[in-house]
């Protein structure tokens, strides 16, 4: 996805960090402002854009939280193209992949415009202001928060008496299983990679364990929680069980998460979202580590249109 270096762009990009063991270590977000109503980024609508690609599990989240609180018009979106190049993350020049914010080509353009200048990884999504032609933040579990507090007072997705439950969950569910697949597929070493697969399915087991009894993670109610779970497991079956060998089971064989997942999906606006097509091809581009034929497999076929016996309200 290549990297910035005081605001110029390097096509070479390092490579995924790792241990001395072999383990997969994420590179952190650096650029973290915060909307508040009384601070430099008040949440004003309109005044925000989202820069996201549908392949990305962090943008997706993002994407998730405006549409199910109809935050579409409040928030405008530019989506980059599904397949990264050697300029990273890029847009075409018109239709549903062009920029119509920045007119830029490709993302890192976006933070080449950032003051100071930024120097780190290129990556999506990116929450932007209009108004001081910036960058406020490029992590998604902050933009998730924002976009569900700052622009609902009412905390739909984030109650205060439920808020240290999401927290937790969004920790244990982030280190184990939203991360724990991608430490699975880019460990170096056997015993980096037994240890990330038993992390991620015995999470998995009590998720199941937890979801037979409970509507959703917390309070049997939808929360942001549930919402930075999903996409994972709307990659899992079709990309992460095949591309990232996490193939101890599918989601498909676990009743309880299956069922969850489906549920989300029928929420308005959550299926808009949704690209196993482009999931597919994004996770079997050719790699050294993962593919290197970049052969593309013809299945699974997922049928996400089977009804839950659930039923997960969307918030009002």
């Amino acid at each position: 996805m290549g990297v910035m270096i005081e605001g110029r762009y390097e096509a070479e990009d390092p490579g995924p960090g790792t241990t001395r063991n072999g383990a997969y270590e994420r590179a952190k977000s650096t650029l973290r402002d915060w909307i508040t109503a009384d601070g430099p980024f008040p949440p004003d609508a309109g005044r925000y854009h989202l820069f996201v690609a549908w392949n990305c599990p962090w943008a997706h989240r993002t994407l998730l939280v405006r549409a199910v609180l109809g935050l579409q018009d409040a928030i405008s979106i530019s989506i980059a193209k599904p397949r990264r190049t050697d300029q990273g993350w890029v847009f075409d020049s018109e239709g549903e992949y062009a920029d119509t914010e920045l007119n830029a080509q490709a993302v890192h353009q976006v933070y080449a415009r950032q003051r100071p200048t930024y120097t780190g990884r290129i990556t999506v999504p990116v929450l932007w202001d209009k108004d001081t032609q910036q960058i406020v933040s490029n992590e998604s579990a902050d933009i998730v928060r924002m976009l569900a507090t700052a622009f609902d007072p009412d905390r739909h997705l984030c109650p205060s008496q439920h808020e240290a439950d999401i927290d937790r969950w969004n920790t244990l569910i982030h280190a184990k299983i939203n991360n724990g697949v991608y430490r699975a597929g880019f460990a170096r070493t056997q015993e980096a990679y037994d240890a990330a697969v038993t992390d991620l399915f015995n999470t998995l087991d009590d998720l199941e364990q937890h979801l037979s009894g409970h509507a959703t993670l917390v309070g049997n109610q939808l929360t942001e929680a549930d919402l930075r779970f999903f996409p994972t497991l709307a990659r899992f079956d079709v990309a992460y069980h095949y591309a990232f060998k996490c193939n101890l089971a599918k989601l498909s064989n676990y009743p309880a998460l299956w069922d969850y997942a489906r549920a989300l999906y029928a929420l308005p606006g959550v299926e808009e979202t949704v690209k196993p097509d482009i999931y597919k091809a994004g996770y079997f581009s050719p790699s050294q580590l993962r593919n290197p034929l970049g052969i593309i497999p013809a299945g699974p076929r997922v049928d996400w249109s089977l009804p839950a016996k659930r039923t997960i309200n969307k918030p009002v």
